[in-house]
């Protein structure tokens, strides 16, 4: 198995840290990297803001309502930014539109979540360990006054960087669904999913047993503590706050 499949096979989220910090010329590599991600048109409508501010990880933290975020030491905060591409647009005398769409909504959502992907991999290709962090939208008007972001720009995803400890690194991997209720040649097949739910189910409640994680809950009923509440409610509100108004 090449080494590139290898650590995207094994990866985990890590949320214990040893303290240790993360070295200016990887972080410096890590966010060079993620910049040579594709996004939509090479619009490059995303901008990272991080930090290693101690007082600003722990107000991070506690917007979302993680503990654990604390001990990284470094958090990065994704953010779509038709701030920059609409500055690009005005150049040409012409005006931007896609930041009132539900597509533009899409574009940053789909280019945040490529760019996620390649700072996490970069970071672990180098040994430390990352967790996305959704709640960054837990309190959006409090993470754009955190960040200073203007409008037209929202935080859409966070992740951590840290170095593991001994006891994360050796974590044993959470299973997934069947491979054959996630992936499928030429249709989608919904008794598949929902065979696979229930063999999923199943092989969590073993999971947790076999690992001594009593604290875990089984799949579906972590995925219905989130799912049947709208736990992040302030979006719309904040989306409008920062001038995105849809007109589609």
């Amino acid at each position: 198995m090449n080494e590139i499949i290898k650590q995207l096979s094994n990866r985990k989220s890590i949320r214990q840290f040893t303290g240790e910090n993360v070295s200016d010329e990887d972080l410096e590599l890590i966010i060079k990297t993620a910049q040579r991600c594709p996004t939509s048109v090479n619009g490059q409508q995303i901008s990272l803001v991080y930090t290693r501010d101690k007082d600003k990880i722990r107000e991070i933290a506690r917007l979302g309502n993680q503990e654990k975020i604390a001990e990284a030491d470094v958090f990065i905060v994704i953010c779509v930014d038709f701030n920059r591409t609409i500055f690009a647009v005005e150049q040409t005398g012409e005006k931007h539109q896609i930041d009132k769409s539900a597509e533009g909504v899409l574009v940053g959502a789909v280019d945040a979540g490529i760019m996620l992907n390649a700072i996490q991999i970069s970071a672990e290709s180098l040994g430390y360990g990352t967790t996305a962090i959704g709640a960054a939208r837990n309190e959006p008007d409090a993470m754009i006054k955190l960040l200073g972001l203007p409008p037209k720009t929202f935080p859409i995803v966070g992740t951590t960087i840290g170095v593991p400890t001994i006891q994360a690194k050796n974590a044993p991997l959470k299973p997934r669904v069947p491979i054959e209720s996630f992936a499928f040649e030429d249709k989608y097949d919904d008794k598949k999913v929902k065979d696979g739910v229930l063999l999923y189910e199943k092989q969590m409640k073993k999971f947790r047993v076999d690992n001594n994680m009593n604290y875990l809950q089984s799949y579906c009923e972590q995925t219905a503590s989130y799912y049947k509440n709208i736990y992040f409610r302030k979006i719309e509100e904040n989306y409008t706050k920062q001038g995105f108004v849809f007109k589609d």
